[in-house]
């Protein structure tokens, strides 16, 4: 199959001015023992201290809880719907809770909001036992989902962040789980809610006030999430994210001395970020980028389409000089299932790679039969005339 390339030079001229009183990035004077920040769209880290530092996790954990929550109701596996009893494993837990009661049962809903505000381990625990069963097989299930996003340096012992031995997390996976999470639309939801309530009890007769332990939520413009955690082994810690115009930045921060501290570095993060860069358009997911003949199938042509949006991080200022690079076969031999890779997009700045994106068919084609591939034949022939 020969295959094509078709190079794009995009003109992509910034010319925005850095202000005056943007903080340098080694003026950003962060205090906690590990931090990072990191653009959603393109998963490019852009400040870093200690990143990859095993540290305890606090309910900063429950991200990951959650995102297997999410990926759970996706699949159909559990309804928003569903009626969780809570047992006597969920209902004794410590630390940050709703004083859920064993045997009364809460919607998976509840639990999912319960778990994003107030950031109870009850209703982590009875969530992660009505996915799979136990806390027990959902903590390996953690720990494999951990090992399929590259976490390194993270190992997960139960489903809420409780102090426990071996159980530590670093900053840059912290920042991965995080964009992972921030994929799935439903739990966004939840994630800017600053007030709720649910009623609790086997008789619904008792009022708990949910409200986000994520400050950022009312105090900071653009937040988007995530999740905080401490105890008094990890200290105070926070996955944080915002998005403003095109740019959505993640920032993390681990092991502060203080709430106000973690609250005040990660805002500052953001700043940071906000003012020093720019998230530029390539493409998006279903942009079509080309035709490709097809042999022997039902139909004469498909479209080779974008599977994912594409991004490119540019300092403001900068004038990017961005390629795109189209490579497409000449033609491709049916059958061709919905979703195959047909083709490839390269894009370059200053000739290096930094995306790679699949460019699949959205039809699925069956291979023609005889009759039919007479009668092209004969149309073809006919028209060629």
């Amino acid at each position: 199959m020969k295959r094509r390339a078709v190079s794009i030079i995009l003109s992509l001229l910034i010319g925005l001015t850095i202000p005056n009183w943007v903080l340098a990035v080694d003026e950003l004077n962060i205090k906690a023992k590990s931090a990072i920040l990191m653009d959603y769209n393109t998963g490019e880290v852009i400040y870093e201290k200690n990143p990859q530092d095993r540290l305890p996790p606090a309910s900063i954990s429950k991200i990951m809880t959650l995102l297997l929550g999410m990926e759970a109701l996706e699949s159909g596996k559990i309804s928003l719907s569903d009626e969780v009893r809570i047992s006597a494993h969920a209902a004794g837990m410590g630390g940050s809770q709703l004083w859920l009661e064993e045997g009364e049962t809460q919607t998976v809903e509840n639990l999912f909001k319960a778990i994003t505000l107030r950031s109870a381990n009850d209703a982590a625990v009875a969530l992660a036992e009505h996915i799979a069963g136990s806390e027990e097989v959902f903590v390996r299930m953690m720990n494999d989902k951990a090992k399929e996003l590259g976490m390194k340096n993270t190992n997960f012992t139960n489903s809420t962040g409780l102090p426990q031995e071996n159980n530590y997390v670093s900053a840059y996976d912290v920042a991965i789980m995080s964009r992972e999470l921030l994929k799935h639309k439903k739990i966004h939801d939840w994630l800017t809610i600053y007030m709720d309530e649910m009623l609790v009890g086997k008789k619904k007769d008792k009022v708990q006030s949910l409200v986000n332990t994520n400050r950022l939520v009312k105090d900071y413009e653009g937040t988007t999430g995530i999740k905080t955690g401490s105890t008094s082994e990890a200290g105070y810690c926070l996955s944080a994210s915002a998005k403003r115009g095109n740019l959505q930045l993640i920032a993390v921060v681990m092991g502060s001395d203080t709430s106000k501290i973690r609250f005040e570095e990660s805002m500052r993060l953001l700043d940071y970020g906000f003012a020093n860069y720019d998230s530029m358009t390539v493409g998006k997911k279903g942009d079509v980028l080309g035709r490709i003949l097809v042999h022997k199938g039902e139909i004469q042509y498909i479209d080779a389409v974008l599977e994912r949006d594409s991004y490119i991080l540019l300092p403001k200022g900068k004038t990017g000089n961005i390629s795109k690079e189209i490579l497409l076969p000449d033609s491709i031999e049916s059958p061709i299932a919905e979703g195959q890779e047909v083709g490839q997009l390269i894009v370059k700045d200053d000739g290096k790679e930094i995306d790679r994106v699949k460019l699949v068919s959205i039809v699925k084609v069956d291979r023609a039969n005889l009759l039919e591939m007479f009668k092209k034949t004969l149309k073809n022939f006919l028209t060629s005339k």
